[in-house]
């Protein structure tokens, strides 16, 4: 084996030792870490998951509280205006696209589903305004399918200061955390690094004195440094 490639290996070891280590420590602080937007079937997550694009979660289930009410079937949106749809989520911002694409989605589940949101990454990407991330969000919430891990903006960062990634795009960074996540624990481990990055490990002035994995931080005295 060659430098380059065993230097390789080495880091993957200790990137795995560190995500055990890791993951043991959220099960201890985030035991019931769980989706925040609230929906009851696939279909109303997959549109609170839509709609929570450059929103906050707070927001989206505030609009779905009354939007769901009466529509929260793929039929009712295909139905529904899209003048009327843009008013009833207006508030979640670039509501007009949103609308769109929420529109355009159930037409294809209608057509091409038969009403029903699909279950495979492949189908679910093909909807409008779904990407992985969207994606993986539905299957690992709305059916329990850990076929990928959800990378938004708190756990693109934390997995950089954790030393856990190095990719420099979403795609990138999800596929370091598969690598060395156990494939049970990806739906669970997006939304306790969820909850860590909010809570403890913000942008701007992470609390790295009461962060619960500030023990195994490797970046944290360069944090502690720059804050």
């Amino acid at each position: 084996m060659d430098e380059s490639l065993s230097k390789k290996v080495i880091d993957q070891d200790c990137k795995k030792k560190l995500a055990e280590r890791l993951l043991v420590k959220l099960r201890e602080t985030f035991p019931d870490a769980d989706c925040s937007l609230r929906f009851r079937s696939p279909f109303e997550l997959l549109v609170a998951t839509i709609l929570s694009a450059q929103c906050t979660d707070v927001q989206v289930n505030k609009v779905t509280t009354v939007l769901f009410q009466k529509y929260n079937e793929p039929e009712h949106f295909v139905e529904i205006s899209s003048e009327t749809l843009e008013e009833l989520i207006k508030s979640t911002g670039f509501y007009r696209n949103k609308s769109k694409n929420i529109k355009a989605a159930s037409v294809e589940i209608v057509k091409r589903f038969g009403g029903e949101v699909p279950q495979t990454m492949d189908e679910l990407i093909t909807l409008a305004g779904v990407g992985r991330k969207t994606a993986n969000v539905v299957l690992g919430n709305g059916f329990g399918i850990n076929e990928g891990f959800v990378v938004d903006t708190h756990v693109f960062r934390l997995s950089h200061r954790l030393g856990l990634a190095s990719s420099k795009i979403p795609e990138g960074v999800e596929r370091e955390l598969t690598s060395i996540f156990p494939q049970n624990d990806w739906c669970f481990l997006s939304h306790a690094l969820i909850q860590l990055g909010r809570n403890y490990c913000k942008s701007r002035k992470p609390d790295c004195k009461t962060c619960p994995v500030n023990s195994i931080c490797p970046q944290l005295d360069n944090i502690v440094k720059k804050g």
